[in-house]
């Protein structure tokens, strides 16, 4: 069957009681204490029946009411044929109690078939099941025909603003589950792209240092088992030395840019080629403070390039330059070319995958290749 207005049944967030604000449940429930009142006081108030009619309308009651709340029940597990089928059962009992001359507790049960039908069920089933029990209360009621009209047409007008007021808090409900389900994504997206954040740091700060290290170390290693003089030795354990202070140098500045404590870019990179013979840096454009993700993928990649340069282009000269465009920074790293130095075989590090990987993450590009004279790294990141 199509799934449209007249077939389908108002949610379950809509049947149910979440959502309900508390003053809201008791005045419900103060209803139903008060028609179950009714009735019971209609049953015990009739004159022409004695004490075992007076009780086996009490029993009426009761029934009606066990009957309702499995109606409740059916109807909020979108059960359509025992739902239909416990409504028959409400206008059997009310049909009883009006051949039997208890009068008021039918049109209390018809009127309240009507309204619940077309509350809870869909409405091709509402209708019929609504139309049954206000024509059966019409026809019962003996009020003048203008009254019984418009009792009729509140009862059906009620039913419906009842089912508009649930439906849209069910709607509310699922929205308010659909918020809470994003908040808890994004916190955990949040959580996972610092992780990943972290972890290209630390990855970015030791790689090329602790390589750098291997290599000194496993040199100096091999001048031991052939027997090489002192100084050979002791100048590749202050080689590994060195590497290893400007390692913890280098994690010290990744920690306090992970703080949000970083220094001015200009600065870092003038102090990174510090130590390099025939390098520079050129600043141009407008300078200004950068987001910390755009301005830590700028060190990362003149570190690494930097590194490849020592590695694949010793004794090259090196030329940085910073551009401050209107909405991107750009990096240019070119080097003159050179021999292979001896860093060469100490891996990759975070090479040029992890800059191209770094700058995407941002919405950059990064190119990099052989020039005509040695090799370059450009970097663009939108800021």
């Amino acid at each position: 069957m199509k799934d449209n207005a007249w077939t389908r049944w108002p949610s379950r967030e809509a049947l149910g009681r979440a959502g309900t604000s508390r003053p809201r449940r008791m005045i419900a429930w103060a209803v139903r204490l008060l028609v179950i009142a009714l009735l019971l006081w209609s049953a015990f108030s009739q004159k022409h029946v004695g004490i075992w009619g007076a009780l086996a309308a009490a029993s009426g009651v009761v029934l009606a009411g066990v009957v309702s709340w499995a109606f409740f029940r059916t109807t909020y597990e979108h059960r359509l044929l025992p739902s239909l089928g416990l409504v028959g059962v409400l206008l059997g009992i009310a049909l009883a109690a009006q051949a039997t001359g208890f009068e008021g507790p039918a049109l209390v049960i018809w009127c309240g078939c009507g309204v619940a039908a077309l509350e809870r069920l869909p409405l091709g089933a509402a209708l019929p099941v609504t139309s049954v029990a206000l024509a059966s209360y019409s026809a019962s009621n003996k009020d003048v025909w203008l009254t019984t009209a418009a009792t009729v047409a509140g009862m059906a007008l009620a039913g419906y603003v009842l089912r508009l007021d649930a439906e849209a808090r069910g709607s509310a409900q699922r929205l308010l589950a659909q918020e809470r389900a994003a908040r808890v994504a994004e916190a955990e997206s949040a959580a996972l792209g610092e992780r990943a954040r972290i972890a290209r740091e630390i990855h970015d700060v030791l790689a090329h240092s602790l390589s750098a290290q291997l290599v000194h170390l496993e040199a100096a290693r091999l001048l031991i088992e052939r027997g090489a003089d002192r100084e050979q030795i002791l100048e590749r354990v202050v080689a590994a030395r060195g590497m290893a202070r400007d390692g913890l140098a280098e994690t010290r500045q990744a920690l306090s840019a992970l703080r949000g404590e970083l220094t001015p870019l200009e600065d870092f990179l003038t102090e990174i080629v510090s130590g390099s013979d025939g390098a520079e840096v050129t600043v141009t454009g407008e300078r200004r403070p950068l987001p910390a993700e755009a301005s830590q993928a700028v060190r990362r990649v003149a570190q690494e390039a930097l590194t490849n340069v020592r590695k694949h282009a010793h004794g090259a000269k090196v030329h940085l330059r910073l551009d401050y465009g209107a909405h991107e920074v750009t990096l240019d790293v070119r080097d003159s070319g050179g021999l292979p130095g001896e860093l060469t075989g100490s891996g990759g590090g975070y090479g040029l995958l992890g800059m191209r990987e770094r700058a995407e993450l941002l919405g950059g590009s990064l190119d990099a290749g052989p020039d005509e004279e040695g090799f370059s790294v450009t970097l663009k990141v939108p800021v």
